[in-house]
């Protein structure tokens, strides 16, 4: 019995190995063999990019592996778009688009990720994440709304618009901080079924052409859930612990292992 029960402890790690030699471009959590958490809390973070690229991303994965491990979320880490398929991203409870770009899966590829958010798992979409896949409608419902622009990296102050979701139970209720802060070309608001979490004041920085300025937001997708911050895209963030505050309850929530995983009415 105790080798069984030894072998049922090791079988994520097995099965992460698997992955990992069967997708050469997968860098699997780097969590010890005793503590690898179980398959239903593994995140899958994927960074490619086909426009512009983001030089924080190597911060962002360097922090949200460990992030993720202290928190009981293994965050596997890739660039690979053949990872999207429904066998392997049946091994995970959400999937981060990190600082992606452009279009970055192909019809097949897209149609498992559908199928993944249909099956009642998650979305994190992190800054850029906004400026992706532009000719998927879906996604565009998924994300909630589309980079336009944005002014040059300054301060700025958040409002903290929700107390109680795990993504900004922890922020103040005006937060300020340095970043790139985007514009949208529809707001989130307009959608009765989006709920906004945290928005600019363009009084406290310029560029701004918004007005009502949503920064953060989650909805209900189907049976899914997908959460978004417009902020990450400095290397900075991934050193700010009020800003890995809000990162980690995204993912929780996204996850399905935060204590609030409200869904819209």
């Amino acid at each position: 019995m105790r080798s069984a029960n030894r072998l049922l402890r090791r079988r994520p790690l097995l099965v992460a190995t698997g992955l990992a030699l069967a997708h050469p471009g997968l860098q699997v959590a780097p969590t010890a063999d005793a503590q690898m958490p179980p398959a239903s809390s593994r995140v899958l973070a994927f960074s490619r990019t086909t426009g512009f690229r983001h030089d924080s991303i190597p911060d962002a994965i360097a922090a949200i592996q460990p992030l993720g491990a202290q928190n009981g979320l293994a965050v596997d880490a890739t660039e690979d778009p053949t990872v999207f398929t429904d066998p392997v991203l049946s091994g995970y409870r959400a999937v981060i688009f990190l600082l992606t770009t452009g279009h970055i899966l192909d019809d097949g590829q897209q149609a498992a990720f559908e199928r993944f958010i249909a099956s009642g798992n998650g979305f994190v979409g992190v800054h850029s994440a906004a400026d992706t896949e532009y000719d998927s409608s879906w996604y565009g419902g998924l994300m909630g709304a589309y980079f336009a622009s944005h002014p040059d990296i300054q301060s700025a102050t958040i409002h903290r618009e929700d107390t109680d979701h795990p993504s900004t139970r922890s922020l103040p209720d005006l937060w300020s901080r340095t970043d790139e802060w985007y514009n949208f070309q529809t707001n989130p608001r307009a959608d009765p079924d989006i709920h906004v979490l945290a928005s600019l004041d363009e009084s406290t920085y310029v560029g701004g052409t918004m007005g009502d300025h949503p920064i953060a937001w989650y909805h209900s997708y189907g049976a899914g859930r997908a959460w978004y911050t417009a902020g990450g895209h400095t290397s900075e963030s991934y050193s700010e612990p009020l800003f890995l505050a809000h990162l980690l309850g995204g993912m929780e929530y996204a996850a399905g292992t935060a204590n609030d995983t409200r869904t819209v009415d």
